[in-house]
């Protein structure tokens, strides 16, 4: 990774953001966050997954930098724990940068992904990228007061997130396949792009590229017992998007 410091300014002290970087070099740690804190932020460091929860319990985070390979708990498994709970936008950071890497971490929920080494001002963009458009981004939708979904038999709970199948068979749903369910709960019978899935679902501006919105929307439907050829639940609307072809009825 190249000299922070070089790339440093006066801070302005007007951002009141909290980031979380969590990384098992201690030299990256420093040196990110004395960059970040030189930029306005609020900096707390982790080395590990143990760090990072006793933080978390403690302080107000507005964002996680998470490296990829830790010690104990790595940190695609962490970044799983965390979306199963939080929304917390997440910014994944890794030494190595194969796009089996980059499309897992996106699967495990994280909102972007950098691969080391990488410049500080990149870093610091992406990171003002992702806050913006989480301060930004309209309300997803989602009615906290919604217990369950009924749709074409099936129903979520939006409690213990379990999905029931028209049989009553409970179905197992990662927290990337219960948000995207959600997502489409919250917008049925409506036309979805790609970039908007992205928006809808926390993350970074979508490379026209990236079709991990496309990988999701396959398991998804792996789930539901949609076939692929033929979907009758999410359908693909060629060079527009996904819908959601069903009536939907939520229960308070």
């Amino acid at each position: 990774m190249t000299s922070v410091g070089k790339h440093g300014k006066k801070a302005t002290m007007n951002n009141s953001e909290h980031i979380l970087i969590v990384d098992d070099d201690r030299e990256i740690r420093m040196l990110v966050g004395d960059y970040l804190k030189q930029h306005g932020y609020r900096v707390s460091l982790a080395a590990d997954g143990r760090q990072m929860r006793e933080i978390l319990e403690t302080s107000g985070i507005d964002l996680i930098v998470l490296d990829l390979m830790l010690p104990g708990q790595d940190g695609l498994s962490l970044c799983r724990d965390l979306r199963a709970r939080s929304d917390l936008p997440v910014l994944m950071l890794t030494a190595r940068g194969e796009p089996i890497d980059r499309v897992l971490g996106l699967e495990m929920g994280a909102d972007d992904y950098l691969a080391k080494p990488f410049e500080p001002r990149e870093l610091l963009a992406r990171i003002r990228n992702i806050l913006r458009r989480a301060r930004s981004l309209p309300s997803r939708g989602v009615s906290e007061e919604v217990q369950r979904w009924r749709f074409a038999g099936w129903t979520l709970d939006g409690q213990t997130r379990q999905l029931t199948s028209p049989e009553g068979v409970v179905v197992a749903l990662s927290g990337a396949e219960y948000r995207l369910l959600e997502v489409f709960l919250t917008h049925p019978n409506r036309v979805l792009t790609r970039d908007q899935l992205m928006d809808l679902l926390r993350g970074r501006e979508a490379d026209p590229f990236d079709r991990s919105i496309d990988l999701r929307v396959s398991r998804l439907r792996q789930k539901l017992g949609d076939n692929a050829r033929a979907p009758r639940l999410i359908k693909t609307l060629r060079n527009e998007g996904y819908v959601l072809a069903a009536a939907v009825e939520r229960e308070p």
